[in-house]
């Protein structure tokens, strides 16, 4: 095989060569460790009226599974809207898209929302603490967040003086992942920095599945592996950290890049030909795609007496294209003399910038406000169409207050937000607002009650407004309606959280109402286009949400824990009086685990519901009960720590479809049986 991650082994052996030194040179005087997380939560969880789940590094590292977003699925409300190769797209309370806000280093990450096909061109590997907001939080994120936000953010360094890093190996069964990452770091008085590097490369996807359908024909899948499916992530990243006194900055830069193949069957024309096994399941023949995003942040802080400063700047590129051998939906369309084989290429450019003010005058009263703008400009190229050249801008003010009445239980939370958004001759403008409350009833440990209610409001995205073509990736005719005005609703969110004597029960139910929601509808009409399918266009209604997201966990012993989760979307077009598309089904899991000294496994059974509740022309899809396990075991090696975690997957290898993903439309199903293994080995030196 073709991979190598010479960088990781050699850090590997750096790791266990640097914790094996004897450090008698000079005397090391070292506190113990102090763990921050649970306090951050609370605080985290305490400071708003939304539902509010933060995962630290445990969480990522005992589920990781190269992709971000699948690996957030354990928290109830988030979805993946993914495709077989392992990118997907974040959906929280059946909300997504341009719905959602992702944060990174204080900077909204934009690539091409519109496209399934990719992820989010950011490094699993690098993500230490996750913040997942559900329900509106377009007060302070703009309206791309009317869904939620899920915000990644960097641990605070430890004190003192030392060099740093980690070497981490992952491995996968399903299509023969092959991944590593290394870490190179040092703190030095006021300064912190850090340099990481990861790959990951895979082959052609298995799946449970001997055939497929695409455009009524059957096609099969020789040796059950998608020919032509298989890739590769190549990631790198630059942060640095400045702190001294009362100020503090950050700096960060950023290159993601992803390249894989489409399995033929179902791009262009169908041609049994073109599926015969070629003898290799790791190559990356036409079609395929690459996308490539860079970026560049900083956040600068300054704290003066009662009155913070914070100003967030960044500037971001994102590079798509797709290549495939020319082929036409339109009669007599010439082969192109430059690049006959690039069918679509976009190039976003975006570029960023947001200032906030948060005053304390006293102990009960609470005052941020602040302002951002955003300016995009996209640009195309290739022999089809999908979405034109645009440029958008949008700039938002917003004002929030909290009171913390002395001498109570209870806290009170409200501001209004006004946006304003142009992209070429159509402008759009509305407030967004907010007023929540957060309760703590009796003990102030064992009971947490919130509540909120927001007014949201959304720009029509680019692809909701102008596409029009055949986008292979999600198997379909897309077609946008330049007549949609902005979405607007309501949306209310409860939640209750009981925590004691190892017992804890939390509970969130919501509701929204939407005067224009705009959603993409299957249509029934037949492209004219050959080879394009059916017609999905972007449509307004009125709508409404309602569901809510239950937890219980119980300690049987100190070491056995059991936890049960679930999860019910429940969605209307009320213009209609059907259910909108592409709503999540009910889910639940249930989760033994238990933990020793240096270990921790856990057994788990998932049960996804059957979704009868479809739209007109939707396809419902049939629910699953999946088996998983896993266990992270701790392994001292000289000095170092190493960390080795084993996941089992669907271990009865059972053949089911997600309800979201693009590929249930030809009957593709989700992964079959798949064992994962990921090795991690920190380390750390201090020196003068």
């Amino acid at each position: 095989m073709r991979i190598r991650f010479h960088l990781v082994m050699f850090m590997l052996s750096v790791a266990l060569w640097i914790n094996a030194q004897e450090r008698d040179s000079m005397k090391v005087i070292r506190l113990g460790d102090v763990s921050v997380s649970a306090s951050y939560e609370k605080r985290m969880i305490r400071s708003t009226a939304l539902p509010v789940d933060v995962v630290g590094e445990h969480f990522l590292r005992e589920r990781f599974t190269g992709n971000l977003i699948q690996t957030l699925e354990h928290i109830p409300g988030v979805h993946s809207m993914n495709i077989g190769s392992g990118f997907s797209k974040p959906v929280i309370r059946g909300m997504g898209f341009n719905r959602i806000s992702v944060i990174e280093n204080g900077v909204k990450q934009e690539g091409q929302q519109w496209g399934l096909d990719h992820g989010l061109e950011i490094d699993a590997f690098n993500t230490e603490q996750v913040t997942v907001r559900k329900g509106p939080a377009s007060l302070l994120y703009g309206s791309d967040a009317m869904g939620g936000t899920i915000e990644i953010t960097q641990r605070l360094p430890e004190a003192g003086n030392y060099v740093f890093g980690e070497a981490a190996l992952l491995g996968k069964s399903i299509n023969g992942t092959a991944g590593g990452s290394a870490l190179i770091g040092i703190k030095k008085e006021a300064w912190y920095a850090k340099f990481r590097y990861s790959e990951q490369r895979f082959g052609d996807y298995r799946i449970p599945a001997d055939t497929i359908v695409y455009l009524t024909q059957r096609l099969p899948v020789y040796g059950r592996k998608l020919k032509n499916t298989a890739g590769l992530e190549r990631d790198m990243s630059l942060y640095t950290e400045y702190r001294k006194g009362r100020y503090s900055s950050n700096y960060a830069v950023s290159n993601a890049y992803q390249k894989v193949g489409f399995f033929p069957g179902t791009h262009g024309i169908p041609d049994m030909a073109r599926l015969q096994d070629d003898g290799s399941h790791r190559n990356i023949e036409l079609p395929f795609s690459t996308v490539n995003h860079l970026k560049a942040t900083t956040h600068q802080q300054y704290m003066r007496s009662t009155v913070t400063g914070y100003l967030d700047a960044g500037y971001q590129r994102n590079d798509r294209e797709e290549l495939s051998r020319f082929h036409t939906h339109y009669d007599n369309q010439p082969i192109p003399e430059k690049d006959p084989d690039k069918e679509l290429a976009f190039s976003l450019e975006t570029y960023s910038l947001s200032a906030k003010i948060k005053h304390i005058p006293s102990t009960v009263w609470e005052h941020t406000a602040g302002w951002d703008v955003q300016y995009q400009q996209n640009r195309i190229s290739g022999y089809s169409f999908l979405l034109p050249e645009y440029r958008r801008f949008t700039t938002g003010l917003f004002w929030l207050a909290s009171w913390y009445p002395a001498g109570t239980d209870f806290s009170v939370s409200g501001g209004v937000r006004y946006d304003y958004g142009k992209m070429d001759v159509l402008a759009y403008g509305d407030f967004s607002g907010s007023l929540g409350l957060v309760w703590h009833p009796g003990d102030r440990e064992i009971h947490l009650v919130k509540a909120n209610i927001g007014h949201s409001f959304r720009l029509p995205g680019a692809y909701e407004l102008t596409a029009n073509g055949v986008h292979h990736g999600a198997f379909r005719h897309e077609q946008g309606d330049q007549a949609l005005s902005s979405e607007q609703g309501w949306q209310l969110d409860l939640s209750y959280t009981y925590r004691e004597k190892g017992v804890s029960f939390s509970a969130s139910p919501y509701a929204a109402w939407f005067g224009n929601y705009i959603f993409l509808r299957p249509t029934g009409e037949w492209s004219v286009l050959p080879h394009a399918g059916q017609i999905y266009r972007y449509t307004g209604a009125e709508a409404l949400f309602a569901g809510a997201e239950i937890t219980f966990g119980i300690d049987f012993r100190p070491d056995l824990n059991y936890t049960l989760t679930g999860e019910y979307v429940y969605t209307l077009n009320l213009d209609e009086h059907i259910p909108l598309s592409f709503s999540p089904p009910a889910s639940m899991r249930n989760t033994l685990t238990w933990t020793g000294k240096n270990i921790r496994a856990y057994a788990e059974c998932q049960s996804i519901a059957s979704q009868n509740r479809v739209a007109r022309n939707e396809d419902p899809t049939r629910g699953a009960h999946l088996l998983h396990a896993g266990a992270t075991v701790n392994i001292r090696i000289g000095k170092a720590m190493a960390e080795i975690a084993l996941l089992f997957q669907n271990i009865l290898d059972t053949r089911y479809y997600n309800h979201l993903s693009f590929y249930r439309k030809v009957e593709i199903p989700e992964p079959g049986r798949n064992v994962q293994l990921f090795i991690k080995v920190p380390f750390k030196s201090y020196i003068k």
